[in-house]
């Protein structure tokens, strides 16, 4: 293990290339962030840019997560990118590696399943954890398409780079469903097939060298959940997510994670980091009905 506990101010990422996938707000500005702090190079993604629309009409952008980055002492590149659209994706991976030459870490934080999500209800009307009977099944399509099918996208974008190189790690940000039912039809079936999907590249990445796992946050003070009032039931800010990373990436021994869905909270003692707060949060679980 490659000193999990060096202090941050001593950038154990200085050099190293990373792209993080939704990042204007959210737990990927979080992991953007943490990675600058660690003294990498980040390329922050998203769909809501100073210069074009905003989604939800939320006023964050990755301009303002590529600013953060080089304020807490990285390299931030801002890239506007629809990670639903796979002629997008190809063309930022393209862009990345003629800029930069390589990718050191991936992290896919693109999560579009609770668009419109006002903290009660969708703009269908449903609300999180009604009845699956009750639930209109288009839910169930964008929780994929922003999910599952986002997550291959920059995956299979991005593994022949790293497969030539015999070396990477690509970080999916889910939730670990291992526990049990996670309180909404649509939620639990996008976050399995996300796990899945992760098992399944670390079998075929391994053997080349790529290490893809899962990460699983608690239960994050991100600007919806704030906005929404909710801000008294998180456990933690995103950027406790970003320190996991941080550390997985500085780990010369990370491919024994390999396939896993990893707690933040259980990084957070192996590694020796903490939240902002200098807190380490516990696990989260989702409470049962």
């Amino acid at each position: 293990m490659s000193e999990p506990d060096r202090p941050l101010s001593e950038r154990p990422l200085a050099g190293r290339v990373c792209l993080v996938a939704g990042a204007s707000r959210g737990l990927g500005r979080g992991i953007a962030r943490a990675l600058g702090e660690a003294g990498a190079t980040v390329i922050v993604t998203g769909r809501s840019s100073e210069a074009g629309a905003h989604t939800d009409n939320r006023p964050e952008t990755f301009e303002d997560t590529a600013r953060e980055v080089e304020a807490a002492g990285g390299k931030g590149h801002p890239y506007r990118c629809d990670h639903t659209d796979e002629r997008e994706v190809d063309g930022l991976v393209s862009w990345c590696l003629r800029r930069f030459g390589r990718l050191d870490c991936v992290v896919d934080a693109v999560w579009g399943g609770n668009e419109g999500y006002d903290g009660v209800r969708y703009p269908d009307g449903s609300a999180f954890g009604a009845p699956f009977w009750r639930r209109p099944v288009a839910r169930l399509g964008q929780s994929f398409e922003s999910g599952v099918y986002a997550q291959l996208l920059l995956a299979r974008a991005v593994a022949p780079a790293m497969v030539q190189m015999r070396k990477g790690l690509i970080v999916t940000v889910s939730f670990d469903t291992q526990a049990g039912y996670l309180g909404d039809v649509f939620y639990d079936l996008a976050k399995a097939a996300m796990n899945r999907l992760t098992l399944a590249m670390a079998a075929e990445l391994k053997p080349f060298g790529v290490t893809a796992l899962g990460l699983s946050p608690g239960h994050v003070l991100t600007e919806r959940v704030r906005d929404a009032g909710m801000a008294a039931e998180t456990t933690e800010t995103p950027l406790y997510a970003g320190r996991a990373v941080a550390a997985l990436l500085a780990d010369a021994e990370v491919s024994r994670h390999a396939g896993q869905v990893l707690h933040v909270a259980d990084l957070a003692r192996d590694y020796r980091f903490t939240d902002r707060d200098g807190s380490q949060p516990e696990r989260f679980t989702i409470p049962s009905r």
